[in-house]
């Protein structure tokens, strides 16, 4: 028996119970479906977080602080401070800016309208150009506005809008807490950057929330504690040389050695490695339970073949007994369970792609659809119906022709 007629009698079998195959194709839907998705949903939260820190900008270094735990009733030892960003600035060669972040929150009031726990933003003055953000109305602050802890604010274009809506807020006057601010300028809409809606903040000197609104008890032992330092380098430097620069300033200051240092300095490609292989394990992890799923048609292919080879043991009975070989029997059975498998992989892309694009758009979750899952979804589910097809194939095939022509 050729290939294209063993197809074609395998497709009539199929079209005999239509119900009964789609059934039976519904686990490998599912399972072709379940990969292409999850694998959409994983690639889609590593685009958007390799996004989040190349939209910082480029040639970035991250210094981050490590504290470390002071003795009985000692204040903790170690991290970075404020000053640590004006030395990076001032003592490492071939740095273009540094930037410092500090988080609060408090109340915000503006005549009549009164906001509770509003997100604030310390900053300095390379902000802008690091976040990737512009200005819409008024200015930002500068170094000496900063280092003189001037008592202003830049409005992210939502909260403005609260405040304000459609009057100008350029000089007026606002409650951050219990201090009174000037605005000196508006956000460009920037909407929502990994879970945070920059819309919504209040920026102002880094100083200033140093002095008003993150007070610390160690301030005079440890100077203004933060987390974070971005270092933003000359694209014609050396990057290693400047991470060299960087380790060793800080380790005289910090006084400490570069084998046990309080502090950790990276690159943007250095966290996105790092990012990309915890998510490729995550995605693996997905892939192989959504395969789950595939595991599970493949064995409701053979449950129903097996079904088949009953029914029909009459009609293999008189295929024998006009010329059929075993070959020619077993061909025929494995072909129907291998086109049950692909046809059920065809509508499964189907079902998968257009999932990964509804569940994009539905939620907050991106989706980017890998070729590659497509790819191995469809082959995987055409080896999972050669594979669990072949038993009843193989079983039809070593029927006596005598007793099956007596099955009734």
């Amino acid at each position: 028996m050729r290939p294209p007629e063993a197809a074609r009698i395998a497709w009539e079998a199929i079209l005999k119970n239509k119900v009964r195959s789609f059934l039976t194709m519904l686990g490998i839907i599912i399972g072709v479906a379940a990969v292409i998705i999850m694998v959409a949903i994983s690639a889609g939260t590593e685009a958007t977080i390799q996004e989040q820190i190349t939209s910082l900008g480029s040639n970035l270094l991250f210094v981050q602080g490590s504290m470390q735990r002071g003795g009985p009733g000692q204040p903790p030892t170690g991290g970075l401070v404020f000053d640590d960003a004006a030395a990076i600035g001032e003592g490492v060669s071939g740095v273009t800016s540094v930037v410092v972040e500090q988080n609060a929150s408090a109340n915000v009031k503006y005549g009549d309208v009164a906001l509770e726990s509003i997100s604030i933003l310390g900053t300095t003055s390379g902000f802008l150009s690091v976040r990737d953000m512009e200005i819409a109305d008024g200015r930002y602050f500068t170094d000496k506005e900063i280092d003189r802890k001037q008592k202003m604010v830049v409005l992210g274009s939502a909260l403005a809008e609260e405040l304000f809506g459609e009057d100008d807020p350029i000089n007026q006057v606002i409650t951050v807490g219990t201090t009174k601010m000037t605005v000196i300028g508006v956000m460009e809409e920037k909407g929502t950057v990994g879970n945070v809606s920059y819309d919504s903040y209040v920026f102002m000197p880094i100083t200033v929330v140093f002095q008003k609104f993150t007070p610390s008890m160690f301030a005079r032992i440890m100077g203004d504690s933060i987390r974070m330092i971005y270092v933003e380098v000359n694209p014609d430097k050396n990057m290693d040389e400047i991470i060299t620069q960087i380790e060793i300033l800080l380790a005289k200051r910090h006084d400490v050695t570069l084998d046990e240092p309080d502090f950790t300095v990276t690159t943007q490609q250095d966290i996105i490695s790092t990012r990309e292989s915890t998510t490729a394990a995550f995605r693996s992890l997905l892939a192989w339970v959504a395969g789950v799923s595939l595991i599970v048609g493949g064995i409701g292919i053979m449950n129903i073949m097996l079904v088949s080879v009953t029914e029909r043991t009459r009609e293999i009975g008189i295929r024998q007994s006009v010329g059929a070989t075993p070959n020619d029997i077993r061909l025929q059975f494995l072909t129907e369970a291998l086109m049950l498998s692909i046809v059920g992989g065809l509508i499964g892309i189907v079902v998968g792609v257009g999932g990964s694009y509804i569940f994009g758009a539905l939620s907050d979750m991106r989706t980017v659809v890998q070729p590659s899952s497509i790819l191995l979804a469809f082959s995987s589910s055409a080896i999972v119906g050669a594979f669990f097809g072949y038993y009843p194939a193989n079983q039809a095939a070593q029927l006596d022709p005598i007793e099956a022509l007596r099955y009734e």
